[in-house]
């Protein structure tokens, strides 16, 4: 792990059901969670539809960006997963059959009705040049070519492709963060939130309002790389806001 450099990547979301509403897009989340553990800090998403060219295009673009390429959904077995495709003309190879996920979908399918048919078969296509990320549930891989990882949409089995992936991307030192909670409009201690911030600049500083109770308050969110920098700033948000005559809550409301 190297503590100096920040490690940045940029995710893909592929599916028209998240652009239509269908489906509830939960990959964001546990993705940039999982990164954060990582030493790896989630900066950019994009949701795209199934469009060769659309995938492509933001492909292209976050791997220009990030140290690392997250996508997922698309790699299925039906004739609307393309990311394969895309992923492969967006790198300028060939989109070939990998023998050994060939042989785990032969393995995975042998005591099924129908057995490894063609359309099951879509599911071991890789770019030339691609290595397999395990997947312990439904056996059908991720693919790893570089610093793009392409992932299953189905958030159970994108979470066995993360497990399968802990511990093995180079990363920086991991984000921690402490939450303080105080009834108030955040535009009251707009002016503490910045000062605080710009003493600390280790730590970022996220304000997320909310409305409960018939009242206004804010969670403030303080992120940093450093346990001692962050327990700094924590103490200091807190101690500016009592001068302000503002109760807080640690841990949030």
């Amino acid at each position: 792990m190297s503590t100096d450099k920040v490690w940045t990547a940029g995710m893909l979301v592929i599916g028209d059901e998240i652009l239509s509403g269908r489906t509830k897009d939960k990959n964001i989340a546990q993705v940039a969670s999982w990164l954060q553990v990582q030493g790896i800090r989630l900066t950019e998403a994009r949701v795209v539809s199934d469009n060769m060219d659309a995938i492509g295009e933001a492909l292209n673009a976050l791997r220009e960006r990030y140290d690392y390429v997250f996508t997922t959904g698309g790699i299925g077995p039906t004739h609307d997963d393309i990311t394969v495709d895309a992923v492969a003309k967006a790198l300028g190879v060939p989109v070939v059959i990998h023998p050994e996920a060939r042989a785990i979908l032969e393995d995975y399918y042998k005591d099924k009705p129908g057995g490894l048919t063609e359309a099951r078969l879509r599911m071991a296509r890789v770019p030339e040049g691609a290595e397999l990320i395990p997947n312990r549930m439904s056996a059908a891989p991720g693919i790893r070519h570089g610093k793009i990882h392409v992932m299953a949409g189905v958030p159970n089995i994108t979470a066995q492709m993360l497990d399968a992936l802990t511990g093995k991307l180079e990363g920086g030192a991991p984000l921690i963060a402490e939450t303080v909670g105080c009834w108030v409009a955040e535009s009251e201690v707009a002016d503490a939130l910045r000062e605080v911030e710009k003493a600390h600049a280790n730590c970022q500083i996220g304000s997320y309002p909310f409305f409960r109770e018939g009242k206004t308050g804010a969670n403030f969110v303080i992120r940093s790389t450093s346990r001692d920098d962050l327990e700094s700033a924590v103490d200091t948000l807190c101690e500016a806001l009592g001068e302000l005559g503002f109760d807080f809550t640690p841990g949030g409301i």
